[in-house]
């Protein structure tokens, strides 16, 4: 009896435990996120530049400038054209970008909208990005639409980088549905 009682005790403190570096880890990503406001100068497909702010658009995986693909049998310049069209979605409206993290060469992972429009997800809605950690039913749309690079074939950006000695990354993953869970372990917790 004595052992059993033991045993429940400690689950309960490792319990607690758990629970406190889960509310911890969820407070440190739900803090830090920074707002850059500009007119930007697009990079590329999906890379923009705000006065001296680099900012990679989360969750999304353009093709890279030099990057080629094929659609009705001919070469066309898919890198150069998601450049374009990510510069016509901007026209001369300022950018809002909102990111709480940098990637490992220093540009700011985040959300952008020109106006109302979310650049993220219309890059892939419209077929000139691919969905990258995030975005995936955008992509599922584009690609049954034949949308963009999905009119023709075409190597995924990242493969396309690997190839050609450019920067691997890795998908960028979108934790707000960990903040969401543990929101919620913290106020059943918190209401008991």
């Amino acid at each position: 009896m004595v052992g059993r009682r033991r045993s429940l005790v400690r689950d309960g403190l490792l319990t607690i435990l758990f629970l406190g570096l889960v509310w911890l880890a969820a407070h440190r990503l739900a803090g830090g996120g920074v707002t850059v406001i500009g007119q930007p100068r697009v990079v590329d497909g999906d890379t923009l530049a705000i006065g001296r702010d680099r900012i990679r658009l989360i969750g999304i995986d353009a093709p890279e400038s030099a990057q080629t693909c094929e659609r009705d049998g001919r070469d066309w310049d898919c890198g150069q054209e998601a450049r374009r069209h990510l510069a016509r979605l901007i026209g001369k409206a300022a950018v809002a970008c909102e990111g709480r993290a940098d990637d490992r060469y220093g540009r700011r992972l985040a959300v952008c909208a020109a106006g109302r429009e979310e650049l993220n997800a219309r890059m892939v809605e419209d077929g000139f990005a691919i969905a990258f950690g995030d975005y995936e039913a955008e992509e599922a749309d584009a690609r049954a639409r034949r949308a963009g690079l999905w009119a023709g074939t075409f190597d995924r950006p990242r493969d396309w980088r690997a190839r050609h000695g450019g920067m691997a990354e890795a998908p960028h993953i979108d934790m707000d549905w960990i903040k969401a869970l543990l929101r919620r372990i913290e106020t059943a917790w918190t209401s008991r």
